[in-house]
């Protein structure tokens, strides 16, 4: 039987888990009816379970039954502060928190790939890792799991990490999708409080009125971007959120805002980090006023292992037609921490186009979004790409380096 055959046997099973996960999204780190119904899910396969010591998550360990290298292949489990407004069936009955993102479909398809090498173990040269993530929506869960072993779980580290992430629009459903390299950005924030003196508004001569200072600071930063960085290694800085005052004739004593900065290299990555404090500081002195500036580091640069992208190419034309393959000419401005898994072992993170087919690819709402919808139907894709990738890497070992 073919890999594509056999996923599709298991696609009623698939979709009963994915509906069941979407039904009662968790959110961050501690997911336990999610973490419960994934090993309900892995129950009887061949596999050596763990779960997380400070967050709910499932590493299995599936053996070969010939030695070789290991293989680590990841799905995240938690969902967004969203409430959903999709209408499908199945929709959340967690108020507040939705599956947006889409990753029940990437757990079903983990646990679609634990069902489908199990059943070719004895073809397997070597381990397979199967990374069962909470807390990627900004809780840095596979740096937790990362400190707990998880890279080490069969007894070495994997030669390879493949991870693998649906969209609800803007691909084609059943589509893949990928680049070398920068694939999706760093993601940092910086956190801005200027501290002034509070007065009246009639009389700011006798008050230092810190609105003007950071609405200074905001404009700034823009300029900072512009004017610092080279237009071929891009940095995005937005000011998402503002805040100061209670009333149109009250200076306040303190203006706040947010920064979201993303950038595509660990150069960049680096300089925005020191620059960006800078302005806000310089700008605050000149005015005799003080500014607490916190920057926290998020997630790095995700980037895709040039070999194993190819490799990944190669595994989805080999399974679907070299047609489903889209090489992607720019890196996607959202972030991942897969790229935490990345920084450690070469692999590759690839789209899957799962438009539903009654919504137009170009307008649908995009991940994230309360009516963000994916098509089932690519559950099995995914978990055959997913297992595909491993026994086949396996037995590429070593694989050529592409330069």
């Amino acid at each position: 039987m073919s890999m594509l055959s056999d996923a599709a046997d298991l696609y009623d099973d698939l979709v009963r888990l994915r509906h069941e996960l979407h039904r009662e999204p968790e959110i961050g780190l501690e997911l336990p009816r999610t973490q419960e119904r994934v090993l309900g899910a892995l129950d009887g396969l061949p596999l050596e379970i763990t779960t997380g010591k400070q967050l709910s998550s499932v590493t299995g360990v599936l053996r070969g039954g010939r030695p070789g290298p290991t293989v680590l292949l990841r799905g995240d489990m938690d969902a967004l502060p969203v409430a959903e407004r999709t209408g499908v069936p199945y929709a959340s009955t967690i108020d507040g928190a939705m599956h947006a993102c889409g990753h029940d479909l990437h757990t079903s398809m983990l646990v679609g790939a634990a069902r489908l090498l199990a059943a070719r173990r004895a073809e397997l040269a070597g381990n397979v890792v199967f990374m069962f993530q909470p807390g990627e929506e900004g809780f840095r869960g596979a740096g937790y799991m990362i400190d707990e072993g998880v890279l080490e779980a069969s007894g070495e580290r994997p030669v390879a990490a493949y991870g693998l992430h649906v969209a609800a629009s803007l691909l084609p459903n059943g589509w893949f999708t990928a680049r070398a390299g920068p694939m999706m950005a760093a993601a940092d924030q910086l956190e801005v409080t200027v501290r002034g003196l509070g007065g009246h508004g009639s009389q700011p001569h006798l008050a230092k009125d810190p609105v003007p200072v950071a609405c200074e600071m905001v404009l700034a930063l823009q300029t900072f971007v512009t004017r610092n960085f080279d237009v071929f290694d891009p940095v995005v800085l937005t000011v998402g959120s503002f805040h100061a005052g209670t009333k149109d004739n009250v200076i306040p004593d303190t203006a706040e805002f947010s920064v979201t900065l993303r950038s595509f290299s660990e150069v960049a990555h680096t300089r925005i980090r020191d620059g960006a404090v800078g302005v806000v500081r310089g700008i605050a002195a000149a005015h005799g006023l003080t500014v607490e500036a916190e920057f926290a580091m998020g997630y790095p640069v995700t980037v895709n292992d040039a070999a194993e992208t190819a490799f990944a190419e190669g595994t989805v034309g080999s399974l679907f037609g070299a047609d489903r393959f889209l090489r992607l000419p720019n890196p996607l401005t959202g972030s991942e921490d897969f790229s935490l898994v990345l920084d450690e072992v070469p692999g590759a993170f690839i789209f899957l186009g799962a438009c539903p087919p009654d919504r137009d690819v170009s307008t649908a709402p995009f991940n994230h979004a309360a009516e963000a919808a994916f098509d089932d139907e690519v559950l099995t894709d995914g978990a055959a790409l997913l297992a595909s990738l491993a026994l086949d890497r396996l037995a590429l070992e070593p694989i050529p380096i592409v330069t």
